[in-house]
């Protein structure tokens, strides 16, 4: 029996400095503040001006590492996975350019892209390495510029997505530990490739093959992504929680992706887990693609939302389709994630 287990050390965020309120969209679109918020859950969004997707990774990974205690008897770092779908090129991948700029030349650092659930399965992998025996500590990130992809017209786009980044850094330890990591659950649909995609600019338009739409934006069939976000989501966090021998009355804090309210309240719902439960800050940072889930993360830990020993379900959806769960406790950290 593998007695080894990947352990939560440390959290961090970042989002830009920038803020755009539904006001401000409101006078260059057809929309309202009460519609956004009605239908998104959403106040406001952060969105990247001269920072770029590595920019926001560097600074949550860094706040993570701090931590987690870098610099002081921490030991070394042996794996950066960032999970992103707006890398800074499309050639090479930006998580050794992160793992640079942090301090880690020479480590292992690839990128994963799950689009919103990128950040799951990124730390899956990071829990296989760890359980593995193939890396003592891994650096995982979750960080997006998504608004670049968005047809800054189009009403219902622009008003969900935001950019930020999240972290977490993990280390080998044992399962009885407090931040012990216990299960995942993973899974896709590769037929429903045409719900969310951004049809231009890749190999096949290159090519000059058929592409039913060659802009660069994101197109969503937001209903069809709506009934299998909720299917998904519940179906996928009942697999995790089964895993790990948990029953869902036992969860303290539900952390979905924060893809929009009706979503959220739809999964927890679902689930048969209260409101007071769930951890969403989706209100202030919008919709933030692989950065969801660490960054509320991030922010629950600053807000004291998080409990140490507590048990904490996490739950994700995104294009491809692509989705993921996975359980964890939560350990016992100090420290501000975002500054």
């Amino acid at each position: 029996m593998n007695t080894r287990a990947a352990i939560v050390q440390g959290v961090g965020g970042c989002v830009p400095p920038r803020s755009v309120d539904n006001n401000e969209l409101s006078t260059r679109l057809a929309t309202s503040d009460a519609w956004i918020r009605d239908r998104l859950g959403i106040a406001r969004r952060h969105v990247a001006e001269g920072m770029s997707t590595v920019d926001l990774a560097v600074e949550a990974g860094s706040r993570a590492l701090e931590m987690a205690g870098a610099g002081s008897g921490f030991g070394k770092l042996d794996v950066v996975l960032l999970a992103t779908t707006t890398p800074d090129r499309l050639c090479p991948a930006s998580a050794p350019e992160v793992a640079s700029r942090l301090g880690y030349t020479g480590i292992t650092a690839f990128d994963v892209n799950a689009v919103c659930a990128g950040f799951v399965h990124a730390l899956a992998t990071g829990n296989a390495l760890i359980k593995g025996h193939m890396a003592d500590r891994v650096l995982v990130i979750g960080a997006d510029v998504f608004t670049t992809l968005v047809d800054p017209g189009d009403r219902l786009t622009a008003s969900i997505f935001g950019d930020g980044a999240g972290a977490l850094v993990l280390r080998a330890g044992t399962p009885d530990e407090p931040g012990a990591v216990r299960a995942f659950d993973l899974g896709s649909d590769g037929s429903q490739v045409a719900a969310v995609e951004v049809p231009g600019g890749g190999a096949r338009a290159r090519l000059g093959m058929p592409v039913a739409n060659q802009r660069p934006y994101l197109l969503m069939d937001g209903p069809a992504v709506f009934e299998r976000a909720l299917r998904e989501m519940t179906a996928s966090s009942r697999r995790a929680l089964d895993k790990a021998g948990w029953e869902v009355t036992s969860v303290g804090r539900f952390v979905p992706h924060q893809a929009n309210i009706r979503i959220i309240r739809g999964v927890a719902e679902q689930l048969g887990i209260g409101a007071e439960r769930v951890v969403a800050n989706i209100e202030d940072v919008g919709n933030t693609v692989a950065a969801s889930i660490p960054l509320a993360l991030a922010d629950a830990h600053d807000t004291d939302r998080m409990v140490a020993g507590e048990r904490v379900l996490l739950t994700s959806i995104g294009a491809g389709l692509a989705w993921g769960s996975a359980v964890l406790t939560w350990p016992d950290l100090r420290g501000k994630a975002r500054v």
